[in-house]
């Protein structure tokens, strides 16, 4: 819903209204999250409350401000009930798989991308147009970027518990699954394994991760949000990891907004947020549309036959 950029007012609006138009279009691919806390840390975060509580508002986000301080949680200068949900990834991919079926193709790598006039040839097979949606791993988006890979651990909650995101900065969250007893949990520290100015570097860094690595982060990450929820290590036990990495635009106000650029006949998409897939559908299509339009049709001006010549004047 936005909730977790108050430093950029476009991913905001973007995640907000995403957000609505994805629980009308698929309604089956989300769940709710029983209770979902957003909570400023004291000290640590980069706004204050009541600051980061008048951004949410006048950004058109409902939410409930708890009014008694959570005994699950410590340092908190203040926290919001939120209704943001969590994705179902499993049903989704069924869901889509099935939507697309024979035209879905895997295990299909991508080597070799050859614009023509009226054509763009992918691995010698021609196609009117091609949507990378890499992150710039293939197409470089024209826009100052990096490459951070990154590291999310999983845990196994040992009772219901909420989900938990502080905010705004360099801060943790745990937040749950579609697996109501699996849990992730990041941190905007500990969470990146390095910043790459190139996608090669970053692939290179996520295979090289170890167990050594791995020990380090857990302890790293399970410090952290400690701070704010002293009894996480009692609550939750390690699973296991996943690794990723992200491509972000350069700048410190935490741009994760989508983008679409268009080179000739390949559009590349930083989709930011998942439910900014309707901004990305439409200006594709705004794109392909304008491209293909007729030329405007040349007529000579007429307006002299529309003009009455009143007898006597």
């Amino acid at each position: 819903l936005g909730f977790h950029y108050a430093r950029h007012h476009g991913t905001r609006l973007q995640s907000r209204d995403g957000f609505l138009r994805f629980i009308e279009r698929y309604p089956s691919l989300s769940a709710e999250i029983d209770e979902n806390i957003y909570a400023v840390p004291e000290g640590t975060s980069l706004i204050d409350f009541k600051t980061y509580k008048l951004i949410m508002v006048s950004s058109g986000i409902d939410f409930v401000e708890m009014t008694a301080p959570d005994p699950r949680l410590a340092a908190i200068e203040g926290a919001l009930l939120t209704k943001e949900r969590v994705l179902l990834i499993d049903r989704a991919r069924s869901y889509f798989a099935n939507r697309l079926g024979s035209a879905l193709r895997f295990n299909c790598p991508v080597g070799n991308i050859v614009q023509g006039d009226r054509h763009v040839e992918v691995n010698g097979e021609s196609f009117d147009y091609v949507i990378d949606a890499t992150w710039g791993h293939h197409h470089r988006p024209p826009i100052d970027v990096y490459y951070e890979p990154t590291m999310l651990l999983y845990y196994e909650a040992k009772a219901p518990h909420p989900a938990v995101t502080m905010v705004d900065g360099p801060l943790a969250s745990v937040y749950p699954t579609e697996d109501k007893d699996v849990f992730t949990l990041s941190s905007v520290v500990h969470t990146p394994l390095g910043r790459f100015s190139n996608s090669s570097e970053a692939v290179a860094c996520r295979n090289a991760v170890n167990s050594e690595l791995v020990d380090r982060k857990i302890r790293a990450m399970e410090d952290h949000i400690s701070e704010n929820l002293p009894a996480f290590r009692d609550n939750f036990r390690y699973i296991g990891v996943q690794l990723a990495i992200k491509t972000k635009p350069v700048g410190n106000f935490d741009d994760r907004s989508c983008s679409v650029f268009q080179d000739g006949r390949i559009f590349s998409i930083m989709s930011g947020k998942i439910d900014t897939i309707f901004f990305a559908t439409e200006r594709v299509l705004s794109l392909i549309e304008s491209e293909n339009s007729l030329a405007p049709i040349e007529v000579a001006p007429k307006i002299r036959e529309d003009i009455i010549l009143v007898p006597g004047k």
